[in-house]
Order: structure tokens, then C-alpha cells, then sequence
């Protein structure tokens, strides 16, 4: 967390609200945070130069920044990568960002407009990384398919899991098979498509994996359109929660009744140690 949905409507948001802004500045209160870089080059490297673009691969958040015209035909742009893991975030601040806010911030980007960009993050478990065009090239290619990419129709979906004899649910947030699902949206995805979450990959059928395909896809969908799932940290980079929490059907409702069938949710952490809820009676 956050996972796709929120990745993307964080990533969405920075597109329409910083692409154009010159940074101007840049401050590591927390550089342990920081990944292929250390604070003064991190700082060199970006300070003075536009941001281009906003974008999301996997659950990473993305920016393009340009190189330095002098160093263009040697040095590619530069692209952050930001990695949110728990409790990270990106926030744009105009000056009204909460003081209770600020405390967590690790990286602020400061803009020539007289915004800033803030990195926050309560346990500092998420990242943030500096690398050229090339090196992100490696990194992203060791990343597994978009599950919203048009490219990932029935066949590439199958191709990516009908071979693992892992748990269904251990294979969809396996991120170098699928990019970009967590536990979240495996259980959601999972009890939509009617499937066990304990079931071994290989053997769910052509027509059982184009299904949960289609959920996986509807799920993901619909929790964009509704800004991600807010429990307790994950905040859009307006600092507004995200509602999807309100249509989760498995997720954070074990003991509760099954919405299709009416049998009582089952929680349990043996699938792979995180909290896996399920129908018995009508996902198998």
C-alpha cells in the first residue's frame, strides 16, 4: 500500500498540477530515504530543471525531469522514482500543509512557482531514487506486465501466471509476473472472479483466468475512478482521501457476511502471511 489504484491517481494528480515547474530547490531532512544518489548530488542534478512528466509503472510514481542543455547529447534526463511502500506519499504545498503533516516530510522539492513538492513518509520504508533514462530502462524491464495495458489481454494475462505452481494470490502480486497489485486488490480481485486464493496458478483453467483477468481489470478500475482505498495513511497528492474503501467486498471484512452468497468471510495470513479474506462457500 499504496498499490496501483493509488499510484496512479497520485501520479494522475502531479501530471495536471507540477508538469512545467522549474525546481528550484531541493531539501533532505530524511536522506536515508534516498536510493542511487546522495544528498548533494541528488540536489545538483535537479535543481534548475523542468518537470516533464508524471507517470506511473508498477506501484512507482515517476518523474521526468530534463538534463541540463549543455550535457543533453551525453546525459539523458533524469527520472525520480519514487517507491510509497507503507506509508509514503507526494503532496504538493502551497503553503497550507497541516504542521502534523510536515513532520514526516523526507524530500521536499521546492518549485519557482513558490510550491512545494514534499515526499512524506510516517516509517520512511518507502524510497526515493534518482536514475537516468538507461538505468530506469533496466529496472522497469525486470518488472512484470501492466494489468490496465491494452497489451494485457487473455493470452499475456495466462502466459504471466498458468505456469506457477504458487498460490493464485502469491502469483498476482509476484511484481516481476503482474506490476502493480497488492494485497488489496488480489483479495478483491479474487472473491470477484470466484476464485480460491489458495489455489495453485497452474490450475485454474483458460476460462477461470480470462475471469479473474476481467475482474482484476474492474477492480483496478473502479478504485482509479474512486481515488484508491484510504484506511489509514494513504492520502492523493491533494492530501484527500481516496473512497473506495466503501465498495471493498473482501478486504478488511473477515467475519462479516459474503455479499454473493451470504456465508461468513474467513481471514487467515497462510496463504502468504499477509491478511487473505475469502468466501468458502462460493470461491474455490
Amino acid at each position: 500500500m499504496p498499490e496501483l489504484p493509488e499510484t496512479e491517481t497520485i501520479a494522475r494528480d502531479l501530471h495536471d498540477m507540477v508538469v512545467g515547474a522549474v525546481i528550484s530547490g531541493v531539501t533532505v531532512p530524511r536522506p536515508d530515504v534516498l536510493r542511487e544518489a546522495d544528498t548533494a548530488g541528488f540536489a545538483k542534478a535537479l535543481v534548475g530543471q523542468p518537470i516533464r512528466r508524471v507517470w506511473r509503472r508498477a506501484k512507482l510514481i515517476v518523474l521526468d525531469v530534463d538534463a541540463r542543455p549543455e550535457l543533453a547529447a551525453l546525459d539523458p534526463a533524469w527520472r525520480i522514482v519514487v517507491q510509497p511502500r507503507f506509508t509514503g506519499g507526494l503532496v504538493v504545498d502551497d503553503g497550507g500543509l497541516d504542521a502534523a503533516e510536515r513532520a514526516y516530510v523526507c524530500v521536499t522539492f521546492a518549485l519557482e512557482d513558490g510550491r512545494a513538492l514534499h515526499y512524506r513518509d510516517v516509517r520512511r520504508l518507502g524510497t526515493v531514487a534518482l536514475m537516468h533514462r538507461t538505468r530506469f530502462a533496466d529496472y522497469s524491464g525486470a518488472l512484470g506486465l501492466e494489468p490496465l495495458d491494452p497489451a494485457a489481454d487473455d493470452d499475456a494475462f495466462s502466459g504471466c501466471l498458468r505456469a506457477s505452481r504458487q498460490a493464485i494470490k502469491i502469483a498476482l502480486m509476484d511484481q516481476k509476473r503482474l506490476a502493480g497489485v497488492g494485497n488489496i486488490y488480489a483479495n478483491e480481485a479474487l472473491w470477484r472472479a470466484g476464485i480460491d486464493p489458495s489455489r495453485e496458478a497452474c490450475t485454474l483453467n483458460e476460462q477461470e483466468l480470462s475471469r479473474l483477468r476481467g475482474e482484476l481489470h474492474g477492480v483496478l478500475t473502479a478504485s482509479i475512478a474512486a481515488r484508491g482505498t484510504s484506511f489509514r495513511d494513504y492520502r492523493d497528492a491533494r492530501g484527500e482521501r481516496g473512497s473506495f474503501v466503501e465498495q471493498l467486498a473482501a478486504y478488511g471484512r473477515a467475519g462479516e457476511p459474503c455479499l454473493r452468497c451470504g456465508r461468513r468471510l474467513v481471514g487467515t495470513h497462510a496463504v502468504d502471511g499477509r491478511s487473505t479474506v475469502f468466501c468458502p462457500g462460493c470461491q474455490y
